[in-house]
């Protein structure tokens, strides 16, 4: 566990909802790894090339990233990659442009990790102050849970 400090940033992916029944991000992810070739040349990427991130950003059903709703049951999921601040989703995509927030970035490695997270987050005196990202670092592979944070 980590934190960090993320200004604003965007993402370019597949959107879908928590309406869209069970079984929705893994189909969403499908879908955008399937057609990244047509996002690729939007994507940022640190110096030596590399891909800067892979995100499943989240984001209440209000879009105003905040938490989703209902303890955690319903909400957006954008299923991208990290890309210029001035790139235009191609057609079939969407763009979000996601606040910057300090998080703590857990690493995903047990199946609690998001309720654990919660607790700890409360017994330091922050709250969330927004939606839970998934990301993926694409030079480790290795996925991650980033809770934006402050205090109460």
């Amino acid at each position: 566990m980590e934190r960090i400090i993320k200004p604003a940033f965007t993402v370019i992916g597949m959107e879908g909802s928590t309406a869209d029944g069970p079984g929705f991000i893994p189909a969403l992810w499908e879908k955008a790894n399937s057609r990244f070739s047509e996002v690729a040349p939007l994507a940022k990427t640190n110096e030596d090339g590399s891909l800067c991130g892979i995100w499943g950003a989240m984001t209440d059903m209000s879009r105003a990233f905040r938490p989703w709703e209902e303890g955690f049951t319903k909400g957006l999921y954008l299923a991208g990659v990290e890309v210029r601040d001035d790139a235009q989703p191609p057609e079939g995509w969407t763009r979000w442009d996601i606040p910057g927030f300090e998080y703590i970035r857990v690493a995903c490695d047990a199946p609690d990790a998001f309720p654990r997270t919660l607790e700890m987050i409360a017994a330091e005196g922050l709250c969330l102050a927004g939606a839970v990202h998934d990301f993926t670092d694409p030079a480790t592979g290795k996925s991650y849970m980033c809770f934006p944070v402050r205090k109460l």
